[in-house]
């Protein structure tokens, strides 16, 4: 079921991931990416966000009309594991309703390059979210990249931080172009319509 909320209210889009060009092009940094491409396709660049430890862009996305939507696009600069601090900061500063708070994240459970959204829900383990629901309510959308399962006994922190294979790097801007577009669906269309066209 879709939460509704003040339709003026403006849209948080939180990519989760580690700062430094270390970590840059890392499985646990997918959530960057997809910010990355959000911003360029709304013509914005990244600038610190004031005192909250983050970096922003802010525009709009959609069509003319009731269909356009404010958005704040939003990187944590503080470590995955910190991410809460700076997002309750910017959802306080914007005045952002907790169901218009989007993480994107990496997600071990779900097969490379597949994606699932969903409203609410545990943590999973994932230190961003972790992070973000002790912080505020639970009840904001995800949308979940799936990563797969580190290979043979590779611990999950060492298969998280590191790049993405060779392989994976074949279709990976494929699957972030693809996960773009879900966050894009679900904040114009609702929940409903981006699971229903972006699940997998």
């Amino acid at each position: 079921m879709d939460v509704t909320t003040d339709a003026n209210a403006p849209w948080l889009i939180v990519g989760l991931g580690n700062p430094g060009p270390e970590y840059a092009m890392n499985r646990h940094n997918v959530g960057f990416m997809v910010a990355d491409l959000l911003a360029g396709r709304i013509g914005g660049r990244f600038k610190r966000a004031g005192k909250a430890q983050a970096q922003v862009v802010e525009g709009r996305i959609g069509p003319p009309g009731p269909a356009n939507r404010r958005v704040i696009l939003a990187k944590p600069m503080s470590y995955m594991n910190l991410s809460g601090g700076p997002v309750n900061a910017l959802r306080d500063f914007y005045k952002v309703p907790v169901a218009n708070i989007v993480a994107v994240h990496d997600e071990l459970d779900i097969d490379y390059g597949m994606l699932r959204l969903k409203l609410g829900g545990g943590d999973n383990g994932h230190n961003g979210l972790k992070s973000m629901t002790k912080v505020m309510d639970a009840d904001y959308h995800r949308v979940r990249f799936g990563i797969g399962r580190p290979p043979g006994r590779m611990p999950v922190a060492d298969f998280v931080l590191k790049d993405f294979s060779s392989a994976e790097r074949k279709e990976l801007d494929y699957f972030v172009d693809r996960a773009a577009d879900a966050v894009e669906c679900l904040v114009i269309e609702g929940l409903e319509r981006a699971q229903s066209t972006y699940n997998s």
